[in-house]
């Protein structure tokens, strides 16, 4: 079997990873928790909302742990990438690992991504598409990711005039 491609990406992806998981959770939270809460306040004898509440708090509680301490780390150390001169090769996945190698003969255009939270943080991601669809590589810095970008289109190009 190939190695693992070489390259990983900028550590401050986990932090961004942790700040998106703690969003999302809590977003779910607040909607699932909400109508519970409301029907514990309104009827003093519900009981049971009072327990389900408590019960969405612990599971939330569990879930923030998980995805803030122990997924990062092993997500950040799982995600790596390579660009050679034929391909684009990205490795990801904690259970289910996923390699894919992007031939650039198959590529039709690269582009650069960046929302508020990677803004925050100076990090873009590249986005590669195919007729298949998107790969993109989260969390680099934003000067390396319009260096990949550019060196990813370059060869897209030449693989195409080859042909």
């Amino acid at each position: 079997m190939k190695p693992l491609p070489l390259n990983q990406l900028d550590p401050r992806i986990k932090a961004v990873w942790r700040l998106n998981d703690a969003i999302s959770a809590t977003l779910i939270y607040v909607c699932c928790v909400i109508g519970f809460l409301i029907a514990a306040l309104v009827d003093p004898e519900a009981g049971w909302a009072w327990v389900v509440v408590g019960l969405m708090t612990l599971a939330y509680v569990v879930v923030m742990i998980v995805c803030l301490v122990v997924l990062p780390p092993i997500r950040y150390v799982r995600w790596r990438y390579e660009v050679s001169e034929d391909y684009l090769d990205i490795a990801r996945g904690i259970v289910w690992r996923k390699r894919f190698v992007i031939p650039f003969i198959r590529v039709q255009n690269t582009d650069t991504r960046q929302g508020p939270i990677l803004r925050l943080f100076g990090l873009s991601s590249v986005t590669v598409a195919t007729a298949a669809g998107e790969h993109a590589i989260p969390g680099l810095n934003s000067e390396e990711a319009e260096q990949l970008r550019d060196r990813a289109a370059e060869l897209a190009r030449l693989a195409q005039e080859d042909v």
